[in-house]
């Protein structure tokens, strides 16, 4: 892995990666992972609801069509195995890399009661403890809590209600370890993330702008990745009101961040942030439901942009994506309309 991030890191967008193959879509893709094998994983509401691809943006494999119900969010565990949240089915699923099913916990399609605390009601992510490998899961849309489970899938502890305070929730989307003590919780729709020891207990909270999803680096790289969502309805038109990906140091401070100032499906800008994963090369992956934000109240529904990536330019990754004769006649058909669209700002990928 390469080192954190610091003030003076810069990214660029890798413009048109993935490629994927004619006739075969994301819909929207939720999530995604970078597994201990270099894999990059998509975690999507298409067809193909899991596909797998190289760095360069090469597909590899795709597995789980007519398994998943709502795809939505994606983990590894300790071993390299898939840990996958169904929002649809209410559940968690470890998955070998190659698809098959290894545990389930929750009972599929049947949620508990809503915001009782009790497993899952639309659970959202899962973070794996760095050294023991239990499982911490962020529970959810209709639930306010955070369950705590042994790496077999015991219930350990359950904590959280909803509310504004501190321990509680408006949609816990989001999870990640800082250091081997602590547990990050993106409270989304309290705009803030809150810091706990392992045990539940507040240590702190810092506001952000609709927190989606969250990442911690690993190795070297101590810096937390969080992914900000789009604005609320009557705020569409706005710039600077998330859409963006901020990293941040173990401390909760502001390191840098990448994204332009309005939203669209230009190469710099997002849609709806909503997973995000960073590979060894310290390339940020950032899976969007821009089908949900912005396609599916298009005129005409359609699919938009939903995967994004950003090489660090002191890393690598230099392959893959459209080569620079492709570009001027792809950025002449993007799309600007729709709700929230608009043209980059003070951007190379303005046309």
């Amino acid at each position: 892995m390469v080192a954190s991030a610091t003030t003076q890191t810069r990214y660029e967008p890798v413009v048109g990666w993935p490629a994927v193959p004619h006739g075969m879509s994301f819909r929207e893709a939720t999530s995604v992972g970078v597994g201990p094998d270099g894999r990059v994983y998509v975690f999507n509401r298409g067809q193909w609801p899991v596909m797998v691809f190289d760095t360069t943006g090469r597909l590899l494999d795709t597995w789980g069509a007519g398994e998943f119900v709502r795809p939505h969010g994606i983990a590894f565990d300790l071993e390299g195995n898939l840990l996958l949240t169904d929002v649809g089915l209410h559940t968690v699923q470890k998955r070998r890399p190659d698809g098959k099913l290894l545990m389930q916990i929750g009972q599929p399609r049947i949620p508990s009661p809503p915001h009782s605390g009790v497993p899952f009601n639309q659970p959202t992510q899962v973070a794996v403890h760095p050294r023991t490998g239990e499982l911490f899961v962020s529970d959810g849309y209709v639930n306010s809590s955070v369950h705590h489970f042994s790496p077999e899938g015991k219930l350990i502890k359950s904590w959280g209600e909803p509310g504004d305070g501190p321990g509680q929730f408006s949609l816990p989307h989001a999870v990640c370890f800082v250091g081997d003590d602590r547990l990050l919780v993106a409270d989304r729709e309290n705009f803030r993330l809150q810091l706990f020891t392992l045990d539940g207990d507040f240590v702190a909270q810092k506001h952000m702008h609709k927190p989606q999803a969250l990442f911690a680096g690993r190795g070297d790289d101590v810096n937390i990745y969080v992914a900000e969502g789009r604005q609320v309805p009557l705020m569409e038109a706005a710039m600077r009101l998330g859409r963006r990906v901020i990293v941040l140091d173990r401390d909760l401070n502001e390191v840098t961040r990448i994204g332009n100032d309005t939203g669209g499906e230009a190469p710099d800008q997002f849609i709806s942030p909503h997973g995000i994963a960073v590979d060894a090369e310290g390339a940020i992956y950032v899976a969007e439901v821009s089908y949900t934000a912005l396609g599916s109240r298009l005129p005409t529904p359609q699919e938009v942009v939903s995967l994004r990536k950003w090489r660090r330019v002191d890393g690598g990754g230099f392959e893959g994506g459209l080569p620079d004769a492709a570009l001027t006649g792809y950025l002449a058909g993007m799309r600007t309309d729709g709700p929230g669209a608009a043209m980059p700002v003070n951007s190379r990928f303005a046309r």
